[in-house]
């Protein structure tokens, strides 16, 4: 059954894929970005872009408003991740409900899965400083929506803590497991951007994971 899916951050790597998956497979998509003369590009048959604030319930409410699902593939550099993220997340939850929005798909990173108990990828010994304060950001969100009194149905989607393949095509094939790192499988390649697509709208299809952090791997 065809949905309308608003996705934040549609110009990005993971956002482009999503729309691409959405659309190939039926669902009407809005294409939220910071500037849209900058990504007429993604506009075409099922999609129309338009320009939105991620950070703020009043603009998240004006372009999700009529959808029936999320996607939030949003990132930014000009400003602190701790301070992106959580006014991000602050902003979604609420404007999401008051657009009557239920179900919400955030794309995390790797880096905030755990290795051990407690420990994550972030957390060990010579992890690049900068990479981690990036990765902070992604566990205060997480820490935002796990506080949250909400109805918004959430997930965080979070790939393996390596830069993931830009060019590899779309095999559909993904494992899923827990908030903790899955450990590699016999023959795996590296994952996708393409594939991470699958998985975010499989989650809106048929959502099979609630409240939670879920890694993926190919």
């Amino acid at each position: 059954m065809s949905s309308r899916i608003v996705v934040f951050g549609a110009g990005g790597r993971a956002g482009r894929r999503a729309v691409a998956e959405a659309v190939a497979r039926g669902h009407r998509v809005t294409a939220v970005v910071r500037d849209t003369d900058r990504h007429r590009d993604l506009a075409g048959d099922g999609v129309s872009v338009v320009a939105g604030d991620v950070t703020r319930a009043d603009s998240v409410v004006e372009v999700a408003a009529g959808h029936d699902a999320a996607i939030n593939a949003a990132g930014r550099l000009d400003m602190p991740s701790t301070e992106f993220y959580v006014s991000a997340a602050h902003a979604l939850l609420d404007g999401l409900a008051s657009a009557g929005v239920g179900r919400l798909v955030l794309v995390g990173i790797g880096s905030t899965l755990e290795t051990a108990p407690g420990v994550a990828v972030h957390d060990a010994p010579g992890f690049p400083e900068e990479a981690r304060a990036f990765s902070l950001g992604h566990t205060a969100e997480l820490d935002v929506l796990r506080a949250a009194e909400t109805d918004i149905d959430w997930i965080v989607v979070a790939p393996p803590p390596v830069l993931l393949d830009d060019e590899a095509p779309r095999t559909g094939r993904y494992r899923t497991g827990d908030h903790r790192v899955l450990p590699a499988a016999d023959g795996a390649h590296t994952f996708s951007y393409a594939d991470l697509a699958v998985a975010l709208i499989d989650e809106i299809e048929s959502p099979k994971h609630h409240r939670s952090l879920t890694a993926v791997a190919a």
